[in-house]
C-alpha cells in the first residue's frame, strides 16, 4: 500500500503543477495570438471549448454520461459563462496586444474577488486589504494609462477579462463545498462549445491542415492547463503556490520577444510589479487571518 504523501511533498507537486500550468496557459495564449492574425476570434474560442470537451471525454469516458445531473446546475451554468466570457475578452485582448501586458493586467484579478467577496461572500475586508487592492489598481492605471497617447481600445478587453474571472471565481467559493471539481470543468467545457458552436457559423474561416492541429492544440493545452491549475490549489495554500503562478509574466514576455519580436515598455513592467506585490500582500494578510482563525 503506497505512504501518504508528506505536506512537503504535496507542496512541491503543488509548485510543480502551477508552474505546468502557466506553461500551458502561455503556449496556448501564444498560439492563439499566432491564430488570431487569420483566424476571428470565435472560431479560435469554439476550438478551444470544443477540443477542450473532447479531451474531458477521451480522459473520463464512463464519467462524462452522468456529469451534467449534478447540484446546482443554474450556477454552474452561470459560472462557465463566466469563464467564456473572460475567455473571449482575453483572446480579444490577446488579439491587439502583446502578451505580457495582457497577462500583466490579468493579474489584477485577484483584486477583484476581494472586493467583489465583500459584496456577495460577506467577507469582512481590514483597512490594510483594501489598501493592498487601491495599490493594485494604481498598478492597473500605469499599464492602461488612460488619456495617454498609449492607450488601446484591447486594454478595455483585458480589464474585462480580470473582471469576468473574478466574478467565476467568487461563484466557485459560493458553490465549491457542493460540487465536484471534475463536475464544474465539465459545465465549463459544455457550456463554451455550445455556445461558441452556434456564433461560429457567421464567423469561419476555414482552416488549412496545420491550423486545424493548432486549433486542437489549443483546446488541449487550456483544459491541461486548466486541470493542472486546480490540482495545484488541492495540494498547497494559495499563499506558497501563487508567485510562481506569477512567473507567467515572465514566460509571457519572452513568447512575445521569441515568437513576435515586441518587447512590453517600462511602464508595463513597473504596473505589473505592483499588481503583483499587491497580490501577494493581500495573500500574506489571508493567510494570517486563517491562522488566527
Amino acid at each position: 500500500m503506497s505512504q501518504p504523501l508528506r505536506r512537503s511533498d504535496r507542496t512541491g507537486r503543488g509548485i510543480l503543477l502551477v508552474c505546468v500550468a502557466v506553461f500551458c496557459f502561455t503556449s496556448m495564449n501564444t498560439l492563439v495570438k499566432l491564430l488570431a492574425a487569420t483566424y476571428p476570434v470565435p472560431e479560435i474560442v469554439w476550438a478551444r471549448y470544443t477540443f477542450h470537451l473532447v479531451l474531458l471525454m477521451v480522459m473520463f469516458p464512463r464519467r462524462t454520461p452522468g456529469l451534467l445531473a449534478g447540484p446546482r446546475r443554474g450556477w454552474q451554468v452561470t459560472r462557465s459563462a463566466l469563464v467564456l466570457l473572460a475567455t473571449v475578452a482575453g483572446f480579444t485582448a490577446v488579439s491587439q496586444l502583446p502578451l505580457a501586458q495582457v497577462i500583466s493586467i490579468n493579474f489584477v484579478a485577484p483584486l477583484f474577488v476581494t472586493a467583489l467577496s465583500v459584496v456577495f461572500l460577506q467577507e469582512r475586508v481590514g483597512l490594510r486589504r483594501w489598501a493592498a487592492v487601491a495599490v493594485g489598481f494604481a498598478g492597473v492605471l500605469i499599464i492602461v494609462r488612460p488619456g495617454f497617447a498609449a492607450f488601446h481600445w484591447a486594454m478595455g478587453a483585458a480589464l474585462a477579462m480580470a473582471l469576468a474571472y473574478a466574478s467565476y471565481q467568487i461563484v466557485t467559493r459560493m458553490i465549491a463545498h457542493e460540487v465536484d471539481v471534475l463536475v464544474s470543468v465539465f459545465y465549463t467545457a459544455v457550456v463554451g462549445a455550445v455556445a461558441a458552436s452556434l456564433v461560429v457559423p457567421f464567423f469561419w474561416v476555414t482552416p488549412t491542415a496545420l491550423d486545424w492541429l493548432a486549433l486542437v492544440v489549443c483546446g488541449v493545452l487550456g483544459g491541461l492547463g486548466h486541470f493542472a491549475l486546480i490540482a495545484a490549489f488541492e495540494r498547497a495554500e494559495a499563499s506558497v503556490i501563487a508567485p510562481f503562478a506569477f512567473t507567467e509574466i515572465i514566460w509571457a514576455t519572452l513568447a512575445g520577444l521569441m515568437v513576435f519580436g515586441n518587447l512590453p515598455d517600462a511602464w508595463t513592467f513597473v504596473g505589473a510589479a505592483i499588481i503583483v506585490a499587491s497580490n501577494l500582500y493581500v495573500l500574506h494578510r489571508e493567510r494570517r487571518r486563517a491562522g488566527a482563525a
